[in-house]
């Protein structure tokens, strides 16, 4: 299992919340939704033969990311230009060295509910094969796991876009790979996630239902109650 993540400060800091937060709130916010989503990954059971990596850019910033990620993470530097490439050279890569299938998570879902990893685990690991995608409310995805290389997969698609996740089905339902959808999560990446993260955290959002728990983001939440008491008491 991989996290995908810009390091905070270096590579990045969830630029299109800076106008909302500033730069270095932004950085620091960054850093806690990649802690938390490290814990949502780190609380899968050994036992299910979970190995942890981190893909990232730019490359030569794996100090500065190591304080968020210690040992047993593995930073892997990310060097290719495009989305596509990176996930398609990195699926292939992790599958090549013996993996039985390898997974991909954002770094921007902070309660992120580890039972859909889990869920996207025991999926892959069903006889035949299949790609798994956990659906982003912004019409990307959160999570793609695969048990064998398709590079078709991640050709052609409009990265960035509300039409990511529609082009993967496209390119799934080419090549004909069977599709394994998971729960719809979000990710933080505009104001309006950043306005629905402080409603889940404060428990102020819509009900889920018993089945849904959100992953607990200690990092995130310990965030947002100091800016909030930041913000009460600003001129």
């Amino acid at each position: 299992m991989s996290i995908v993540c810009k390091t905070p400060g270096i590579g990045g800091g969830k630029s299109r919340l800076r106008p909302l937060l500033g730069v270095e709130m932004a950085q620091r916010l960054s850093a806690c939704f990649i802690r938390d989503v490290a814990v949502a990954l780190e609380a899968i059971p050994e036992g299910l033969g979970r190995q942890l990596y981190a893909l990232f850019s730019p490359a030569g910033s794996e100090a500065v990311l190591r304080v968020l990620l210690p040992p047993p993470w593995t930073l892997v530097p990310r060097q290719e230009a495009s989305v596509g490439t990176v996930l398609q050279a990195s699926m292939a890569a992790f599958l090549a060295d013996g993996h039985d299938c390898a997974i991909m998570v954002n770094g921007d879902s902070p309660t992120l509910p580890t039972a859909f990893v889990e869920q996207a685990i025991a999926a892959l690991r069903e006889p035949g094969d299949r790609v798994v995608l956990g659906p982003a409310r912004d019409g990307g995805y959160y999570l793609v796991g695969l048990k064998r290389p398709h590079p078709r997969l991640f050709e052609d698609i409009a990265w960035s876009t509300p039409e990511v996740l529609a082009c993967t089905l496209q390119r799934a339902e080419e090549i004909g790979l069977p599709v394994v959808m998971l729960p719809t999560w979000y990710d933080v990446d505009e104001p309006h996630d950043f306005l629905r993260l402080q409603a889940e955290l404060s428990g102020q959002a819509p009900s889920r239902g018993a089945a849904v728990t959100s992953g607990p983001a200690h990092h995130t939440r310990a965030f947002l109650a100091a800016w909030t008491a930041a913000q009460a008491v600003a001129p």
